[in-house]
């Protein structure tokens, strides 16, 4: 059944709004603009405005009293808060894997993740590589087959996607095959042990580096940033 048009244009609301909220097109404390928000986006206040508060409810804007809504922060200690609960929820979400997948959808994980041949270098190749590693995850944890695990990796992602890609820009693209190939092994093998052990190693890789990355997040931020003008255009 289609849905109402009044549906569809707060979806798509939602959608651009998000898209420029996730790549920090927004910067980091800004206040929205919401007249001139929904002039850019073709809506009127109300879908607007529910937008706004959905995007709140789910960590990627603040709802301040007498504010209105800020863009969220982007601090050393939130990233690495970040980091820490993905490490402890992938690595519940292999365990399940390797206990309730079938041996067919382990194959097709594994034909999935020998697509991920890297040529480091430029944007388009750090995007291609993001997009590749938050499908990796995702799947994994579609294999353990629990909602709730897989709708919070998809948040996960969505929510750190900003210093990921920055940290892909900058040369970590060459461990994400390697990684995702262990990872793959100890799920073929049934191995639990592994597999959790090799999840949280790769997870942990860029806890070492937080600092660096937000920093870097930051000069990218107040130069051109790259991945609002790649991800958000495709939006609005």
């Amino acid at each position: 059944m289609d849905q109402p048009e009044a549906t569809r244009s707060a979806d798509r609301v939602y959608a651009q709004a998000k898209a420029m909220a996730v790549t920090f097109h927004f910067r980091p404390g800004e206040r929205i603009n919401e007249v001139e928000l929904a002039r850019r986006l073709g809506s009127s206040r109300t879908p607007l405005r529910e937008a706004l508060n959905r995007l709140a409810s789910e960590g990627f804007l603040v709802a301040a009293p007498n504010r209105g809504f800020l863009a969220r922060t982007l601090e050393a200690r939130q990233v690495r808060s970040l980091y820490e609960y993905r490490g402890l929820v992938e690595a519940g979400a292999v365990r399940l894997a390797c206990e309730r997948a079938s041996d067919a959808a382990i194959a097709e994980l594994a034909a999935f993740a020998e697509q991920g041949v890297v040529s480091p270098g430029s944007d388009e190749h750090a995007l291609r590589q993001l997009r590749f590693d938050e499908a990796f995850h995702e799947r994994v944890a579609a294999l353990a087959d629990n909602d709730e695990i897989l709708r919070s990796v998809t948040a996960l992602n969505e929510r750190i996607r900003f210093v990921r890609w920055i940290g892909l820009r900058k040369g970590s693209q060459t461990r994400l095959p390697a990684g995702h190939l262990a990872i793959l092994n100890g799920l073929q093998r049934r191995d639990v042990r592994q597999a959790v052990a090799l999840m949280q190693r790769h997870i942990a890789e860029r806890l070492d580096h937080i600092v660096d990355l937000v920093r870097d997040s930051y000069a990218e931020l107040y130069t051109d940033n790259r991945l609002a003008a790649h991800l958000v255009g495709a939006e609005t």
